[in-house]
């Protein structure tokens, strides 16, 4: 039952929180660094933004294995091309159609995005399945570092932010926004579904006796 709890919170956790990315996307105020540098891939060269999030994740894996001096996660690619295909999915079958107009919905669209991906992040994560590539990279810097879980993200999201700039991506007020915020509202998050499984946890385990 414990690995099945994990993947319960791996899937729901990866679902929400590219549901979120699709939300902050079509805020159109300004993506996050990593998503706005996917965007103008796409805009660029071609391809989806999915593809473009896999070929980024496969990239990072390198990386960082470099600045943890460990043989690259494999398996972390994994998660990358589910999460890939989750943003292409949740782009094709809803947010296609849609458009936000007006400044007021945009900006609610923003938020809300906001916080669905620091929530879907702080569900996945308690799955410790391998991590998707960025996350994996808030990690190493981390470990490399020793700074904290919201320092690390907002690092990761500064350093994506300039290839996004170069590239010309969707770059705004939310981007601002997006890289400052992401990080605590993961780490609001994270509590309460840590302890959430470590309850589900501990009753699997005591149901055995």
């Amino acid at each position: 039952m414990a690995l099945f709890y994990r993947f319960i919170f791996f899937i729901a956790g990866l679902s929400i929180m590219t549901f979120g990315v699709c939300l902050t996307i079509k805020a159109e105020l300004g993506a996050g660094a990593w998503d706005a540098l996917n965007v103008a891939l796409t805009d660029s060269v071609g391809l989806t933004i999915g593809t473009w999030i896999i070929i980024d994740g496969a990239v990072l894996v390198a990386v960082n294995s470099l600045l943890v001096k460990r043989r690259p996660e494999i398996l972390s690619i994994l998660t990358i091309i589910l999460i890939g295909s989750l943003v292409d999915l949740w782009m094709f079958f809803v947010f296609d159609p849609l458009e936000v107009n007006g400044l007021l919905f945009k900006v609610v669209t923003l938020v809300l995005g906001i916080f669905i991906i620091g929530l879907g992040a702080a569900i996945y994560l308690q799955a410790k399945f391998p991590l998707n590539p960025i996350d994996s990279f808030m990690m190493a810097i981390i470990e490399r570092f020793r700074v904290n879980l919201m320092m690390a993200k907002t690092i990761g999201e500064l350093i994506a932010l300039v290839p996004a700039l170069i590239l010309q991506g969707p770059i705004g007020i939310g981007t601002i926004i997006i890289t400052f915020t992401i990080g605590p509202f993961v780490q609001l998050c994270f509590p309460y579904f840590e302890k959430l499984m470590n309850r589900l946890l501990e009753g699997n385990f005591q149901g055995k006796y």
